[in-house]
């Protein structure tokens, strides 16, 4: 059976009755503590340093001419790449089989909203699979990239620039970043700076990951060109992944001497402030993971790419997270994940460090889908005897790590195809994916969850990439099929739940991008990496790029771009109260972040909540917390009012708008609100600085710099107001 490890303590004393003693004390502490490890999976450990390899030279430079003004290369070759067959693929999991306890066997209960907006990206163009499809969302654009081309979007689909061989990007740059197209591409938004970042490695020695940023916020603009050597030039850089990061662009490879040997996992840090203005030679930090033991490093690890406005604390360093199973072929000891801290020092670059600091016991997974029989010939499809991968059997998580800064917390959240247990047609594929809470000063698996409703309903679900919005609401893309009973052809599915939903479960049902119309007959090679993101422009809507077969043949895949809302998203929100004769006054309650809070007394409370159209509302209710809903009024405008009643002191309350609809999409719409009276300073507890700041304020006129202090809103702060936040004192809001 799987089992956490249990810390381990050593004694000494050289009476050895009293030692015998300890010895069995000792047993019994660890006991203990083994019950409290597996519950607070946070272990850390003791750190394991990378290799350091110094500021890496860039190899060359440029700034190209406007993008719109080259012209398409095209490419019809496959460039035969990637060493991933490193060691057989395991016929059977390893070790013992756990059955999962985090499994969702079942569709969620609650619909899921539609498609916006779904449109074809590019055809198989270069003859090869897989297509590692992926891509990224900016304020008027949606940029794809694909093996062996890219293409650049407005956001209702019609194409502006390609599709185009992905080396058009380097068109006379020279070199191999030129002459070369060989894939694993990535592109990423950086929504700090409204730039552009694409990339592409090259499979030829000298070894080179090429880097494309935008000049501007126009994607078909001029681009700053760099070529960055790997390992030296002798490590070819397979499976490259980046994030964008404050202060980096961070980069993650798996590295092979000489494009056969492997010899662990690169990092690379790439000065963002530098790369931004254009600098020739920008600072390259560069580190490699051995892979001694292998599970540490596994088949890849994912640098952490910052979705939302909000940065993280000063100082953070970049996440790379990776996987080990010990059902896998790497000798893992335990299910979990391993957490790398990547600290960059452009000053002084030899302080910089890339460790392993934290590894996080998981809930048993099984990243072994015995049903592929130690090949990639894994998922049905109807109508055809070839199977797809699954590719669970790569010990790594999927393409984005996507972290997100809440204010009150921080998140990490991956993903990854494992084995979900016995359907209606025998094994079945699932996706286990996970939220990790304070990745940098105590992570903590806040929450997991295998989707796999195929126990139910037979189809494989696998390939997935996953994000969460500013609401803190999550949505999984996916692949799904199967062959018979149902019949199901490669889909491009996504599902997803709301912040404040069960844990471990997807509660929003299912949608579709694209249901597939044809099998993929003449390869079983099939993503290896999707993309799900944020569109920046409300930091609420999905956006997820997958790939489907329009028709049934040897390789005919083509991208599909789809984007949904999980429900029309607020603008902002207040609790309102009028203040006797000295005027109405509003309480901001904060949609992200740190609960707005409720200071003056009910149990009567108006809330606010407006919207950037007009919205339809069925119902409000009061969903968690102590209180009711009396009335509502303002459906078909755009501020909703709500009157609440029997509203207690001392609670977090959330109401809920159901089934509000902006012409585009239906959902749900919470509004929380923190209500602690006499916390005059909003800060959550009620202390003598309230009792303070309320006397200060006796007999000064109520206004929109005091209206707090007016405790009673009476319209008058005098000794009421100072007695009734004494009374309080000692109180806090719960967390």
């Amino acid at each position: 059976m799987k089992k956490n490890s249990a810390p381990q303590s050593a004694f000494f004393n050289p009476r050895v009755l009293i030692g015998l003693i300890l010895c069995l004390a000792g047993i019994t502490l660890a006991f203990f503590a083994f019950s409290k490890v597996s519950a607070q999976p946070g272990n850390p450990q003791m750190p394991i340093q990378a290799q350091y390899r110094g500021v890496l030279q860039v190899v060359k430079f440029d700034i190209s001419p406007p993008l719109r003004s080259i012209k398409p290369l095209p490419w019809k070759d496959c460039t035969l790449r990637e060493n991933e067959e490193r060691g057989p693929i395991p016929v059977a999991p390893v070790g013992p089989v756990v059955p999962d306890p985090v499994v969702q066997r079942l569709l969620g209960s609650i619909g899921i909203p539609g498609p916006i907006v779904s449109f074809d990206g590019n055809s198989n163009l270069c003859g090869c699979t897989p297509p590692d499809p992926n891509g990224a969302v900016g304020p008027n654009h949606v940029v794809t990239m694909s093996n062996l081309h890219f293409q650049i979007f407005n956001k209702t689909g019609t194409s502006l620039f390609g599709p185009a061989a992905n080396n058009t990007l380097w068109a006379g740059f020279g070199g191999g970043c030129q002459t070369q197209n060989a894939g694993d591409p990535v592109v990423i938004y950086d929504q700090l700076a409204d730039r552009w970042l694409l990339t592409q490695f090259t499979s030829a020695a000298p070894y080179l990951e090429c880097v494309a940023l935008s000049q501007t916020n126009d994607p078909t603009g001029s681009y700053y060109r760099w070529s960055i050597a790997t390992g030296g030039g002798n490590n070819f850089p397979d499976y490259p992944k980046a994030g964008m990061w404050p202060d980096a662009y961070y980069f993650s490879t798996r590295e092979f001497a000489g494009g056969s040997t492997f010899v662990g996992v690169g990092a690379y840090a790439l000065n963002r402030a530098q790369a931004l203005v254009g600098n020739p030679n920008p600072t390259v930090i560069s580190f490699l993971a051995p892979p001694n033991p292998l599970y540490i490093v596994g088949d890849g690890l994912l640098p952490s790419d910052l979705d939302g406005m909000t940065p993280p604390p000063a100082g953070s360093p970049n996440f790379f997270v990776g996987s080990q199973d010990n059902n896998g072929g790497y000798g893992a000891p335990q299910d979990a994940l391993n957490i790398w801290k990547f600290h960059a020092d452009f000053d002084m670059p030899q302080n910089s460090t890339f460790m392993l600091t934290n590894t996080l016991p998981t809930q048993p997974f099984n990243s072994i889908l015995a049903l592929c029989g130690g090949s990639r010939n894994c998922i049905p499809q109807p109508n055809t005897a070839n199977r797809i991968d699954h590719l669970g059997y790569r010990q790594r998580p999927l393409f984005r790590l996507a972290y997100r800064n809440f204010g009150d917390h921080e998140s990490l959240v991956t993903n990854q195809s494992v084995s979900a247990g016995t359907g209606p047609n025998g094994e079945v594929s699932g996706i286990r994916w996970w939220e990790v809470r304070s990745p940098n000063s105590s992570p903590v698996i806040y929450q997991e969850g295998t989707y796999a409703p195929g126990l139910t309903d037979g189809i494989h679900r696998w390939m997935g990439s996953i994000a969460m919005n500013s609401h803190a609401d999550m949505a999984l893309g996916f692949s799904a099929s199967n062959g018979t009973n149902p019949s199901v052809f490669p889909s491009v599915f996504y599902t997803a739940r709301h912040a404040g939903d069960p844990p471990g479960q997807m509660t929003l049902g299912e949608g579709s991008i694209k249901d597939g119309t044809g099998s993929q007959t003449g390869s079983n090679r099939w993503g290896d990496y999707t993309a799900m993101v944020v569109d920046p422009s409300d930091d609420t809507t999905f956006w997820y790029i997958n790939e489907y077969v329009p028709t049934t043949g040897s390789i005919g895949w083509r991208l599909r771009i789809g984007a949904f809302r999980l429900g029309p998203a607020a603008q902002s929100a207040f609790s309102r109260k009028v203040h006797g004769g000295a005027g109405t006054f509003d309480v901001p309650l904060p949609l992200t972040g740190n609960v707005g809070v409720e200071c003056r007394s009910g149990p009567t409370f108006q809330m606010i909540v407006n919207f950037a159209s007009t919205v339809t509302v069925e119902s409000v209710a009061v969903t968690s917390g102590t209180g009711s809903v009396d009335s509502f009024s303002g459906s078909g405008t755009s501020q909703i009012t709500i009157n609440l009643s029997g509203v207690t002191n001392v609670q977090r309350i959330t109401v809920t708008l159901h089934n509000v609809n902006d012409g585009t999409s239906t959902g749900d719409v919470p509004v929380a609100m923190g209500v602690l009276v006499g916390d005059v300073n909003g800060n959550a507890v009620v202390n003598a600085s309230d009792v303070s700041l309320t006397k200060a304020q006796v007999g000064v006129p109520v206004g929109g710099s005091n209206f707090r202090e007016d405790v009673n809103a009476n319209g008058v702060i005098n000794s009421v107001d100072v007695a009734q936040v004494k009374a309080t004192v000692g109180t806090a809001l719960p967390p």
